[in-house]
């Protein structure tokens, strides 16, 4: 059988509640967003494909699907593999793809019964509101919700406990196995779990795929290493400022070269994606929408004045059109990227010192091209910015400590942005954000990822390209923790 005939055969074979579980299974590397235009396994296996993390050669990470959701007829029948042989390969360090975590919360769902079920959605309405808690979501959709908000993760589960101890204390046990067991792998991380102990069989070797992550290891030794991790403490951790920039049409009248210059559609999708994600990991969040240059400096100078001592973290987003080193205003008048950032330093923010200052900026470098008819760019289209010059360096952040800038894209270059959808960068930002803060990832872990993720896109001609670039002079690693 062809490697075609073999995945429809299979795909025929799963019920709709099974396809859940799958994606649920597969949400660490398919994201929550992308997997919500999947109706069935066919659509899912494709997507596995597009990801090659299924390909006519490896068929492993079905495998593991299939295993875990107990379809041992289809993994024997279809793909010539037995359990026996699954529990072995999953020995080998490195070779699961479905974490240890994910695991543990599936097996935790099908062992909740409809009652115990209504249980959990009673207990969690002071966490998720009513209207979001509805009768036809599974315990696996509340696990995502939970994730969404910040209130559930690898390391993250006292929410979950506290809920099992009053609904089914039987459950405690998964959760405590697991527990166990990421803590003697986090010590010992050649260490092979032996199949032998209880709940070994589900663990495998996920948790020596987990280790690798430096941000999974330092974790819990912050407080032992508080001179190589950055102090995240405080409630609200800082100030999130979020400008907004759409309506250039002020832009287009007052400056003739900007004529061009569009409207940015999609850019509330980008603010309310970083107002969600910063305000769950306990940022208070200011946005600021339509600021003229001038307006953006004085906001930032009034919040450079402000006393800072009872804060851990500073963090301005931007969201506009741009050019080299420049961010542009709605009134079209430039700004320098350097100048934002060096409102920040220590002598014009004392109380800022040794404290992370964070600016991710939404915006063009460079020349604007646009491709494909869905998606723009956030730049303007003007012939004499189309030359590039290889000598130009721009200074965007000062040479002090403690600064990040997360920039969407590379110098001289364009930034994609979808009007249905928001931007590449700062989507996937968000994204990585909610996905990695709650397993204890490291901020340039996460922008790494980003970098990934971005660089994989192209628009809808697939010509166009983007690769942010994140600039820093952090002295310690940083992390944002939930509690």
């Amino acid at each position: 059988m062809n490697f075609s005939n073999c995945l429809y055969d299979i795909g025929e074979n799963l019920g709709s509640d099974e396809l859940a579980s799958l994606k649920f299974l597969s949400v660490d590397h398919i994201p929550q967003k992308k997997q919500e235009p999947i109706k069935d396994a066919l659509m899912l296996f494709q997507i596995l494909q597009e990801k090659s993390m299924l390909e006519e050669s490896d068929f492993f990470f079905l495998k593991e699907l299939l295993f875990r959701i107990n379809r041992l007829d289809l993994l024997v029948n279809h793909l010539g593999s037995s359990e026996e042989e699954m529990i072995k390969e999953l020995q080998i360090p490195g070779k699961a793809k479905i974490s240890a975590y994910r695991v543990m919360l599936f097996q935790i769902s099908e062992d909740v019964n409809k009652q115990e079920l209504k249980a959990f959605k009673f207990l969690l309405n002071k966490e998720i509101a009513k209207c979001k808690l509805d009768d036809d979501m599974t315990l696996l959709d509340i696990f995502i919700e939970m994730e969404k908000r910040v209130i559930l993760g690898e390391r993250n589960l006292d929410i979950l406990k506290r809920i099992c101890d009053q609904v089914n204390k039987s459950l405690l046990k998964k959760i405590s196995a697991y527990e166990e067991e990421l803590s003697r792998v986090s010590s010992q991380p050649c260490l092979i779990p032996d199949v032998s102990q209880p709940y070994a069989e589900e663990l495998s070797c996920e948790m020596l795929s987990m280790s690798d992550s430096p941000g999974e290891q330092n974790c819990e030794s912050q407080e032992q290493t508080s001179d190589k991790v950055y102090r995240m403490k405080s409630k609200p951790r800082g100030y999130c400022l979020i400008f907004n920039n759409y309506d250039f049409s002020e832009a287009r009248k007052a400056v003739p070269k900007l004529h061009s210059m569009k409207d940015r559609n999609g850019t509330d999708l980008d603010e309310e994606a970083l107002s969600e994600t910063f305000k769950e990991l306990h940022f208070k969040i200011n946005p600021f929408k339509n600021c003229t240059a001038k307006e953006i400096c004085d906001h930032l100078k009034t919040y450079q004045s402000i006393d800072h001592k009872n804060m851990d973290c500073f963090i301005c987003c931007i969201l506009s059109h741009g050019d080299k080193g420049i961010i542009y205003g709605c009134d079209g008048q430039e700004v320098p990227i350097y100048e934002l950032t060096s409102y920040f330093t220590g002598s014009n923010c004392p109380s800022l010192v040794g404290k992370p200052k964070i600016f991710f900026i939404q915006a063009c470098q460079g020349d604007n091209y646009q491709r494909g008819i869905a998606v723009e760019t956030d730049s303007e289209e003007c012939e004499s910015y189309l030359e590039m010059d290889s000598s130009f360096q721009k200074k965007y952040i000062p040479d002090e400590a403690d600064f990040l800038l997360g920039m969407a894209t590379v110098n001289n270059c364009v930034s994609y942005r979808n009007p249905l959808e928001g931007t590449w960068y700062i989507q996937s930002l968000c994204q990585s954000l909610r996905e990695k803060c709650p397993r204890g990832e490291d901020i340039l872990t996460i922008l790494t990822e980003v970098n990934f993720e971005v660089s994989r896109k192209d628009d809808k001609k697939k010509m166009g390209k983007q690769m942010p670039q994140p600039t820093f002079t952090l002295r310690k690693k940083l992390f944002f923790p939930l509690n």
